[in-house]
C-alpha cells in the first residue's frame, strides 16, 4: 500500500466498552480500561503507519446521561491514560489535542489535558485528537458568526476533511461525531466490540480503503471523458 492510499485522516467511534466487560460479569469500567489498551496499540499502529491524523470519540457531549459514577471513573481513567502515555507521546513524535467543550470538565482532568498539549506540541509524527464532551451540531454552530452567514465560519472549530471513518459494536450510525467533516468519509461498521479491536482488523479496513474509488461527486479516473 503507498503513501498516496493511505487515508491522511482516521476517524474512529470506539463503542462496545461496556458491553465487553457486562459479557464477562465484570464491572463496566473493566471494559474502558481494556479499551484503553486498545487506543495505545492503534495509536502507535497509525504513527508507524504514516497516518498523519486520528481523531478519537472518547466522550460524547450527550454521555453525560450516563451513571455519575461510570462518568466519574472514565474521567479518571483520562487522566491516569494522559500522565502514563505523556512520555511515550513525546518520544514517538505524536502531538495530542482535545477537542470538545472544556467549561464542563472537572478541574483536575482540564489541568492534566493542557499539561499534555503543551508537552506534545511539537509532534509531526501523527496528529491524535481525543473528542471530549463533543457535539458536532454543537462545534458547527460554534463554528458560525451570530448571523449565521456561512462565508463567515471559524475554521478552528472544524477539523480537515475524514478520509476514513470507523465505528466497532456493531451500531450503524455516526451518533453527532464530525457530522460536517465525514462529508465524503469512507465509512466502515464492524460488530466488533473496541476492546477486541486489533491492528490486523484496521489493516485490512486500510486495504478496503485503498480499493475504494474515491469521486467526490465527480466521475472516476477510470472513466474516460
Amino acid at each position: 500500500m503507498t503513501q498516496r492510499t493511505l487515508p491522511s485522516h482516521v476517524a474512529m467511534i470506539m463503542d462496545g466498552n461496556g458491553r465487553w466487560a457486562e459479557r464477562r460479569g465484570w464491572p463496566r469500567v473493566a471494559g474502558h480500561r481494556a479499551g484503553a489498551e486498545t487506543v495505545r496499540r492503534v495509536v502507535e499502529f497509525c504513527a508507524g503507519r504514516g497516518i498523519s491524523a486520528l481523531t478519537l470519540y472518547a466522550f460524547s457531549s450527550d454521555n453525560w446521561a450516563r451513571p455519575h459514577a461510570e462518568v466519574g471513573a472514565l474521567f479518571r481513567l483520562f487522566i491516569r491514560y494522559l500522565r502514563t502515555e505523556r512520555k511515550r507521546l513525546v518520544a514517538q513524535g505524536i502531538r495530542l489535542s482535545v477537542i470538545g467543550r472544556r467549561d464542563r470538565i472537572p478541574g483536575i482532568l482540564l489541568e492534566t489535558i493542557t499539561a499534555t498539549e503543551s508537552l506534545t506540541r511539537g509532534g509531526t509524527r501523527l496528529h491524535l485528537r481525543v473528542a471530549l464532551d463533543y457535539s458536532s451540531r454543537h462545534a458547527i454552530q460554534m463554528s458560525l458568526p451570530l448571523t449565521g452567514t456561512p462565508g463567515a465560519a471559524h475554521a478552528e472549530c472544524l477539523l480537515p476533511p475524514v478520509d476514513l471513518l470507523v465505528r466497532t459494536g456493531g451500531e450503524r450510525r455516526l451518533s453527532d461525531f464530525l457530522l460536517w467533516e465525514s462529508a465524503y468519509a469512507e465509512l466502515a461498521f464492524l460488530d466488533r466490540l473496541w476492546p477486541d479491536f486489533s491492528t490486523e482488523d484496521l489493516e485490512v479496513l486500510l486495504a478496503d480503503f485503498a480499493s475504494r474509488d474515491r469521486r467526490f461527486g465527480g466521475l472516476s479516473v477510470r472513466v474516460s471523458a
